[in-house]
């Protein structure tokens, strides 16, 4: 007969959350294998950041993430907080700083938080299979067994981190989602999110026109709104403010953009009306915006009296070229993808999974941590957080 490995405990994924829940549970003298179909372990690790792995924020609450049940991360968030894994960090002596926003970024690269990661895992005494793909999960009375690239293998406690569909050249799949249901669990609707929008037609070739060019905006969609920074594309548009509300964007809805968002722009054309000055329209916005977008922009509204003095305009002119750079009504035509996007909004569903030990509730024994979930955090650290608080506290159980 071939011989069968047992451990307490194997983790399919050897990611963020995986590797967290693998070092925690090692620590309590708990036998655990990670497995991970990939040539290499933490790709997206060292990827994140551009480099340098935003692994957390200052600022990470519930009220960052998105889950069908708001209140599904609190628990996890509330016993390993941000402040915990910056502990760790330190503890390491890996030298790191505050970006914006409360984002957490290496002072070096990325590895040293994978490196870190690694070593927690050689100290608990985890091993680790690469190139170890799973073909097949079996559950008994007591046990789960698993057919996979290094043999047959069986534990106690199976724990799926295999994160989302984002980022498939990193060897992301649905390998997680086919698990839960092949346990009969529900799979939320997922999409591609913290993801740069796409424009059609004539926005697109504006959009074309400007790409390299950014600026500082407010966009809105239904009731959620960020102020950061938004880049032009060769497909449309992206920075941070797109990502950020991508979040809480479906299909045909209107993301809201204000490209003066500090400002109240008929009062500040109002006051350069006053001043005498036969400055032009033009001129003037290029001194709050880019100059190239300020040129497009008039251009696209069809404005041909751009370099007539500001003074000669009427109130009701301001207020329709205010309108114009305060209120645009952008209706994306999609998004980039899963190729670029930066997480997997949706997920296994969290009304059939514990809160406290990500054990599921009718299914002793099997766990499901990470992006896998239907949890989905800000961009700037949060999604990181939540890799490491849920990877912590199924690691405490398992």
């Amino acid at each position: 007969m071939p011989r069968v490995e047992s451990f307490d405990c194997i983790i399919i994924g050897a990611g963020a959350a995986g590797l967290m829940c693998a070092a925690t549970a090692g620590k309590r003298g708990r036998s655990v294998v990670v497995l991970d179909h990939a040539n290499k372990v933490g790709k997206k690790i060292l990827m994140s950041g551009g480099g340098r792995c935003n692994f957390t924020n200052y600022f990470a609450e519930p009220e960052n993430f998105l889950s069908n049940n708001s209140h599904f991360c609190k628990s996890a968030l509330s016993r390993y907080t941000q402040y915990d894994f910056i502990d760790m960090v330190e503890r390491h002596g890996i030298a790191y700083h505050e970006k914006t926003l409360g984002q957490l970024f290496c002072d070096n690269k990325s590895r040293d938080i994978l490196n870190m990661l690694l070593e927690e895992c050689r100290q608990a005494g985890v091993t680790i299979h690469t190139h170890c793909g799973v073909h097949s999960i079996r559950r008994t009375e007591e046990s789960y067994h698993l057919q996979t690239d290094k043999g047959k293998m069986q534990c106690h406690s199976l724990v799926i981190a295999t994160g989302g569909l984002s980022i498939p050249r990193m060897g992301a799949s649905g390998f997680g989602y086919d698990v839960a249901r092949q346990f009969g669990l529900n799979v939320t609707p997922r999409a591609a999110s913290l993801v740069p929008f796409t424009l059609a037609g004539r926005m697109r070739e504006f959009a074309q026109a400007l790409a390299g060019v950014s600026m500082p905006v407010r966009v809105g969609c239904g009731d959620q709104t960020f102020e950061e920074a938004l880049l032009f594309t060769h497909k449309g548009v992206s920075g941070p403010a797109i990502l950020q509300i991508s979040n809480y964007w479906y299909p045909g809805d209107v993301v809201l953009v204000d490209f003066c968002p500090r400002l109240n722009l008929v009062e500040q054309m109002l006051e350069w009306r006053g001043d005498g000055s036969r400055a032009s329209l033009k001129n003037r916005l290029a001194g709050l915006l880019p100059k190239a977008f300020v040129q497009q922009w008039l251009a696209m509204h069809h404005y041909a009296e751009t370099d007539r003095p500001l003074a000669e305009m009427s109130n009701a002119q301001i207020e329709t070229v205010a309108s114009w750079f305060q209120s645009w009504q952008m209706v994306p035509g999609g998004t980039e993808g899963y190729a670029t996007a930066e997480v997997t909004r949706g997920g296994v569903d969290t009304d059939a999974v514990s809160s406290k030990t990500f054990e599921v509730r009718d299914i002793p024994g099997l766990y499901f941590i990470g992006e896998v979930l239907d949890v989905t955090g800000w961009l700037g650290g949060y999604n990181f957080q939540w890799a490491w608080a849920s990877g912590y506290c199924a690691g405490e159980y398992v």
